[in-house]
Parts: C-alpha cells; structure tokens; sequence
C-alpha cells in the first residue's frame, strides 16, 4: 500500500532533481494541475493512470522508490543522465510470436511440457499507454 506522506515526500524530491514546479510538473506528464496539487498536499493518493504517465516521461524514476520507498533516487546508475527530461527513443523490438494459437505449440520447448505440475497462467493483463488494457484468459 502506498503510504500517502512518504509518496508526497518522493514527488516533491523528483520535482526538486528536475527543477519543475507543479504547474510545470503537471504539464510535462499532461496531466491535471489540481491533481498534481491533490497529491502533493496529500490529499489524494496516485491513480495508476498518473504512474504510468510519469513513468513514460521520466523513466528513470524507480517504481519501487516511488511508490514504496524501496531503493533511492536518482540511483547510481543514473547519476550520468544528464537532469532534463529524456525524449523518448525508438524502442526496437523483436519478433513475437502468438502464444494463443495452437499451431505455435510446438515452437515452444518441450521442457515447458514435460512437467504437468508447473503453474498454469490463468490471465495476461496488458496495459496501454492511453490507460487502456486488454485481458486474454485461458
């Protein structure tokens, strides 16, 4: 559970890095001004839309330092980015192939089949960018 006091403290902390102030914040991830000062002040907890808005702006924020405290920010490994928002890059991605059609099953290793015991997957949830997602149940 996000603990509301703490998450304020981790936002003001990633607005302070950026030199943003909430107005600027709230722009940058084209999100709602008052929402921005909702969760600032406390008042309301983040929306998992406002997560993933954040998120895809800044990506190097750590969700776990977010929105639990785990970790820090900014890590050591992102003590080289330079501080100014990052444009988003092209992301290459590789093939994929379609787990729900029955003619790939035998692309997939046979070590996957061999044991009868290992858990099944009941549901994939994929969340979009939009804040919209897809269900696909067995």
């Amino acid at each position: 559970m996000v603990n509301g006091s703490d998450f304020t403290k981790r936002l003001e902390k990633i607005l302070e890095y950026y030199s943003l102030t909430a107005a600027a914040f709230a722009e940058e991830i084209d999100f709602n001004r008052s929402t921005i000062s909702h969760l600032l002040s406390g008042r309301n907890k983040p929306s998992l839309e406002f997560i993933m808005k954040l998120y895809q702006k800044f990506p190097e924020v750590d969700m776990d330092w977010l929105l639990f405290g785990k970790g820090n920010f900014p890590s050591t490994s992102d003590n080289n980015l330079d501080k100014a928002p990052k444009e988003k890059s092209v992301i290459r991605k590789e093939p994929t192939m379609d787990l729900f059609s029955k003619e790939n099953i035998s692309e997939i290793p046979n070590a996957v089949h061999a044991n009868k015991n290992q858990k099944q997957i009941e549901k994939i949830i994929i969340f979009y960018v939009d804040g919209s997602f897809n269900v696909y149940q067995n």
